[in-house]
């Protein structure tokens, strides 16, 4: 569904390395093989629990060249301490990709708590040749518009991702790739609002 697919299709083929993540990073990501129901009724402590536990299949599903770093990776800024769900490093991106997990719909604070781990990590842990840390946001809900306008025009490494628990329906898929068309269509006739 890539808008640039040749450029796609050249970093899947391996000629080229890719220079923006949603090249690699997939949305939405289906996590049907961790065996939960598709339901909120259970905790982002288990949704990572169980991710970590099939960690080999949560890789393939992030995209392509992941490797595990961290989870729950403390980070101490003054006298308060945070925990960072999850740190991969990407070796096609040569950067890290910190992972954020909600059991909920998406809200502005949840990329401003992504957008300061990933400033930490820019300006505490990233090595001078690493390209800058890139965010993902995984929940079960976005918003494209709030996304849009919570992160900057120039943003190219906070992204939000959708989960789901089961593979949708034919019909479900076909209803999302028109309101997808449609979504981009509106945006080119009115690019600002």
């Amino acid at each position: 569904m890539s808008t640039d697919k040749a450029s796609v299709l050249q970093v899947s083929r391996k000629q080229r390395l890719p220079t923006d993540p949603r090249e690699i990073i997939k949305d939405p990501m289906v996590l049907e093989f961790l065996g939960l129901s598709d339901q909120s009724a259970y905790h982002e402590s288990q949704l990572e629990t169980a991710l970590i536990n099939h960690l080999e299949a949560f890789m393939l599903e992030l995209g392509n060249g992941f490797s595990f770093v961290a989870r729950q990776k403390r980070v101490i800024l003054e006298d308060e301490a945070f925990f960072i769900d999850m740190v991969f490093y990407n070796r096609l991106l040569r950067a890290h990709v910190i992972v954020e997990i909600k059991t909920r719909k998406l809200t502005h604070g949840d990329l401003g708590q992504l957008q300061m781990y990933v400033n930490y990590y820019d300006r505490v842990e990233k090595l001078a040749d690493e390209q800058p840390t890139r965010g993902i946001l995984l929940c079960t809900e976005k918003n494209d518009r709030l996304v849009k306008f919570a992160l900057p025009d120039t943003n190219q490494t906070i992204l939000a991702s959708k989960y789901e628990m089961i593979f949708p329906s034919e019909a479900r898929l076909l209803a999302e790739i028109a309101k997808v068309e449609t979504r981009l269509a509106q945006e080119q006739q009115h690019p600002f609002d």
